[in-house]
């Protein structure tokens, strides 16, 4: 079977093998052909250690296609079902999942310390407790969510993470208002989502903010106000906001320095929402008189900030509608055979997302 591996962590190329092989399938367990997968920045963030993942292992965890087999005791799943996969399956009894925040829960981390693969050499893991980028991969049946016939792999795969993660940061998370002013800075396929949710929600002015003129056009085709380049966005807030800063900013870098701009660039009383998933080296720092007098919110959003199974629910109503636009995420279409040209466009800043055909 074909898969692509990462040998090391820090390594900035993938090789593409065809001797691995999926493990694990058993009870509770789906094993899964997978027809496409999405490229997430979170997969470069494993590649590189900002995100821990043992290695080796198998990048990937945006992915979609249909359940080949199902272990005994899995119920509401069968052969030639369509899934998508959630990467962070919550497990119904955890004291997160019994709060009401099952995407809290920790029992797919915990997934992400057992093999998913073997090849001649020894043990592969999945990244995230999944590994997309490959034809098979056995996982739990919670990773596995059925998606309706009228929604393709391609989409179903971008739902699976970066649009529950944008579309939720600003209507789950931050819960952006009705006509508000807000900011985004970092504009992939992740920031596009917010936009979109800051959209959908009603929000008056929607600034993007990105270094890569690429993408801050294409901020503005799926709904930004305006687009501007991070030395620009201190003029943006002066002329729109008459300085006092914006109501709703949010950061989908993962950098203390772009989070400390985002808090700066917030009014009082305003709300900071982190998205981007940094390193843990990295530090966020507010003075405790500022923390104080300003009373800004500071909201951090993990996988869109709530239940994931609704969130698909609700991107895939948004999507039908015609609310939000999914099909242009999609900037670029590779083979597994050139993943290494598309890790190279996510570094560069040219793709949005890039859809892997497997």
């Amino acid at each position: 079977m074909r898969a692509a591996i990462l040998h090391e962590t820090g390594q900035d190329k993938l090789e593409v093998v065809d001797d691995v092989e999926p493990v694990g399938f058993g009870p509770g367990k789906v094993r899964i052909r997978i027809r496409a997968t999405g490229l997430c920045h979170s997969d470069l963030s494993a590649m590189n250690g900002v995100l821990p993942q043992p290695a080796p292992f198998v990048p990937g965890h945006e992915g979609a296609g249909e359940i080949l087999d199902v272990g005994d005791g899995v119920s509401g799943l069968a052969q030639g079902d369509r899934v998508l996969m959630c990467w962070l399956p919550a497990c119904g009894s955890c004291p997160s999942c019994k709060r009401g925040q099952s995407h809290l829960c920790l029992a797919g981390f915990m997934n992400a310390g057992t093999p998913n693969f073997r090849r001649a050499g020894g043990d592969v893991f999945g990244f995230a407790g999944t590994g997309t980028f490959t034809e098979e991969v056995v996982v739990g049946a919670g990773c596995a969510v059925p998606i309706p016939d009228d929604v393709p792999y391609e989409i179903a795969a971008l739902i699976g993470c970066g649009v529950t993660t944008g579309l939720g940061a600003a209507l789950n998370t931050a819960k952006v208002e009705a006509a508000s002013s807000v900011a985004v800075i970092g504009c992939g396929g992740v920031g596009i989502s917010v936009i979109q949710g800051a959209k959908a929600c009603g929000a008056a002015e929607i600034i993007a903010v990105d270094p890569v003129p690429a993408r801050r056009e294409a901020a503005l085709r799926f709904g930004a106000t305006e687009a501007v380049a991070p030395e620009e966005f201190a003029g943006a807030k002066a002329r729109i906001t008459a300085g006092e800063g914006f109501d709703y900013v949010f950061e989908v870098v993962g950098k203390s320095a772009t989070a400390r701009t985002a808090y700066e660039m917030t009014r009082r009383g305003g709300t900071l929402c982190v998205v981007g998933a940094g390193a843990m080296d990295d530090t966020f720092q507010v003075n405790m008189f500022e923390l104080f007098f300003d009373e800004k919110r500071i909201l951090p959003s993990l996988y869109g900030g709530a239940d994931v199974l609704r969130s698909y629910e609700r991107a895939i109503a948004l999507w039908r509608a015609g609310r939000i636009d999914l099909e242009g995420l999609i900037t670029h279409r590779v083979r597994l055979a050139e993943i290494n040209e598309a890790l190279d466009q996510m570094r560069a800043g040219t793709a949005l997302r890039t859809c892997i055909e497997i």
